[in-house]
């Protein structure tokens, strides 16, 4: 199939690159020619497990294209993948101008049928927009040319994104034509050989599904993270506590780790936008306020460890692993650790941070980035962890101890088992854990 892509950020390049490799010829659309050029240029402006390959062997096989040409872009597909981004505005609502802006370089240029699929994540209503956008730029030039607006959400994991394209564990379809929806089964059909995992409904329950998915996701993180605070003050372990719950399958255990609170591109932002969207359907969604609250106080949980802890930071120098919201990603966007930075250096301490990616780029007062985890460590007072990544499980204990000034890990992340750190000598102060 000639599959346009809109857009080649982190959804749309993704999107494009699995496109090209299931066999069919995308044609990805960006008006940001330094990012085309790069992409151009083999190289990749995220970090994304797995994913330079795909786009390189695809450019190499001319299924994958990279261009500016807008409407050499528009004529390419007859499905036209809008995957933009949707910043938050200052009131929390999305930002639809470039989705807005997609949709009218479409109607422009397109001289027949098109069907337009929102991937990007947006407000519902937004297809009802995407229609009178294109009407208006057909009307008096092409008003008999036929479209169809669908909402075809993304549910990709940051650090997982291709695994979770190629794997998906469902793919909503919103729409109420027959032929776009044929179009988008052909287009998925080699995604779902072992078992169906379309599901369609009506366009506007799509647009709720993606905020609805990520609010909930956000809402289990909060509660774990209240409950690991209840849990450290009443002598409990959250690890413990965790599991029990998680035994029962109708709660089950993705998403119940306790932790210094989440970040990225798409839980904060969703979860603003959610309550705006509801807001001013006069429904505001008090859970949700209370989920972003839990989550903003959470990400002052381990500076305030550090302190009742040492008192006085004032002079001190902190190690810090991990900068990046989560592991397997360079998104700083929100990140836990960009709280605890400010807190530090609001303080009077100074940090040297490490981390395996998103290190490269980081800058901020009073923090010094270092090419290695051992580094960090050197004249420290003590280690706060703030990103899980997979070198930093099962780390040399015993060359922690010996570089620190203080033996004391903070640990947002729970990583380690508070026994074995007792018997070691180092103190351990971790989230929600009995130590």
């Amino acid at each position: 199939m000639n599959v346009t892509v809109i857009g080649t950020g982190y959804v749309g390049l993704v999107t494009g690159a699995c496109l090209a490799d299931a066999g069919n010829n995308v044609f990805c659309l960006d008006v940001d020619e330094r990012k085309i050029g790069t992409l151009n240029e083999n190289k990749i402006p995220i970090f994304e497990p797995g994913l330079e390959p795909i786009v390189r062997r695809n450019r190499e096989a001319g299924r994958l294209r990279f261009s500016t040409e807008v409407a050499a872009g528009v004529a390419h597909g007859e499905l036209q993948l809008i995957a933009v981004g949707t910043p938050p505005g200052g009131d929390g609502s999305a930002d639809m101008k470039h989705v807005l802006e997609a949709a009218r370089a479409i109607g422009r240029h397109m001289k027949g049928y098109k069907v337009i699929a929102t991937k990007s994540t947006v407000p519902v209503g937004t297809a009802d927009r995407i229609k009178g956008v294109l009407k208006e730029e057909l009307s008096g030039k092409k008003p008999d040319l036929q479209f169809s607006v669908v909402s075809n959400p993304e549910f990709l994991k940051e650090g997982a994104a291709v695994e979770d394209f190629m794997r998906p564990d469902r793919i909503i379809i919103g729409a109420d034509d027959e032929r776009a929806i044929a179009l988008l089964r052909r287009l998925y059909a080699p995604f779902q050989r072992n078992r169906e995992r379309v599901i369609v409904m009506g366009v506007r329950s799509a647009e709720l599904t993606k905020y609805a998915a990520n609010s909930m996701l956000a809402t289990r993180i909060s509660f774990m993270n209240e409950v690991a605070n209840l849990a450290e003050a009443l002598g409990a372990d959250v690890e413990e506590v965790r599991r029990g719950i998680g035994s029962d399958p109708r709660i089950g255990t993705d998403f119940l780790y306790a932790g210094a609170g989440y970040g990225g591109s798409c839980f904060p932002k969703d979860v603003k936008a959610l309550q705006r969207t509801a807001g001013e359907a006069g429904r505001p969604l008090r859970l949700l306020a209370a989920v972003e609250a839990v989550n903003e106080a959470q990400k002052h949980v381990l500076f305030n460890k550090i302190e009742n802890r040492f008192g006085n930071v004032k002079g001190k120098t902190f190690a810090l692993w991990g900068l990046a919201f989560k592991a397997n990603t360079d998104d700083m966007r929100e990140a836990p650790s960009l709280a605890l930075v400010a807190d530090l250096v609001q303080a009077g301490a100074k940090v040297q941070a490490y981390d395996p990616v998103a290190g490269k780029n980081f800058q901020h007062e009073g923090v010094k980035v270092v090419p290695s985890a051992l580094a960090a460590l050197e004249g420290a007072d003590a280690l706060a962890i703030v990103t899980e990544w997979r070198e930093f499980r099962s780390p040399d204990f015993s060359a922690i101890k010996a570089r620190l000034k203080t033996p004391a890990i903070f640990d947002g992340r729970n990583l380690y088992d508070p026994a074995q750190l007792r018997e070691l000598g180092i103190e351990y102060y971790p989230i929600g854990r009995k130590v």
